[in-house]
């Protein structure tokens, strides 16, 4: 027996002194109310209404009830309303800095067909997972090694000039003995890849390859980044997406496969996994992320 929908029926019905007015309001089937109704007296063992009269009168056990009925519907109506507040409730998410404002729309809009009202926080790699840990925001885009990734975003070299080269080796940036006094090219880091797997593997070939440490920056911004690489023979360490976006020409590092990894991490977990299963294309979007550089949709954790 559906026993909160018997109660409303009872409710409606008494209110209007008629089923058939009574179940519009429930907005069942007349033959419906009175089924719940019915059911309600047998489970009660005590009759509600007095079919004998003519409309829908209430007998002393039914006046008796209606005070408490009445309260239970009310209650039942306030829980629906504070269940879709609460539906409505934005999810604070933390997310790159490098993600574009179209790209945000984008996301934004796609979780609300699903759902999920998100209100972005943009921030660094080690300030989204602080963001976490304080519960300043409910879930965060974090850095994680692609291999344990949801998320793997393809890093490569970008210059302001067209390379005509199918991958770009970081040993042709050395300088050799009769360039020794001209500007070497450099490589940029920006912030986001301002992490371990990233940027010590970075130096490690600077180092292997004989370059010298200031031919390998991590850069303030990805802003003062690209100002550098623009007008010179330096190189960005970027994403395919971000050298289109400045219009720079990318190529993939000739010594290592280099990437950038993204977990969704959340004080509470099942936050981490809506995101994770309903927004997996949208926030690979957002990224710049394609499903042949790692990752799945259907990959679950918890």
């Amino acid at each position: 027996m559906d026993v909160l929908g018997a109660w409303r029926a009872f409710v409606n019905v008494s209110d209007r002194g008629s089923f058939t007015e009574g179940a519009a309001a429930t907005r069942v089937p007349q033959s419906v109310a009175s089924r719940r109704i019915a059911a309600l007296e047998k489970h009660l063992g005590e009759r509600l209404f007095d079919r004998s009269s003519r409309g829908a009168m209430l007998t002393q056990f039914g006046r008796d009830m209606l005070p408490s009925a009445k309260r239970l519907v009310r209650l039942a109506d306030d829980m629906e309303h504070e269940a879709e507040r609460a539906r409505l409730n934005p999810l604070r998410l933390a997310v790159p800095d490098i993600c574009t404002v179209r790209d945000l729309a984008h996301l934004g809009a796609e979780a609300r067909g699903n759902d999920i009202h998100l209100d972005f926080h943009a921030a660094a790699p080690a300030e989204r997972a602080e963001l976490v840990r304080s519960r300043e925001v409910r879930a965060a885009l974090t850095v994680t090694p692609p291999g344990d990734a949801t998320w793997s975003v393809r890093l490569g070299l970008a210059g302001a000039t067209d390379l005509p080269v199918a991958a770009v080796y970081v040993e042709t940036l050395r300088a050799g003995r009769a360039a020794r006094s001209s500007r070497r090219s450099r490589i940029w880091i920006q912030p986001e890849d301002d992490v371990p797997h990233i940027r010590d593997r970075m130096f490690r070939i600077r180092d292997a390859v004989g370059l010298q440490p200031a031919q390998v920056v991590v850069a303030a911004t990805l802003a003062s980044a690209a100002a550098e690489v623009f007008g010179s023979a330096d190189l960005l360490l970027c994403s395919v997406r971000q050298a289109e976006e400045l219009g720079l020409h990318w190529r993939p590092i000739g010594e290592v496969h280099l990437a950038r990894g993204f977990e969704v991490s959340a004080a509470v977990g099942d936050d981490a996994e809506r995101i994770r299963i309903r927004l997996w294309h949208a926030i690979a979007r957002c990224l710049g992320a394609r499903e042949q550089d790692g990752g799945t949709p259907s990959r679950s954790r918890a």
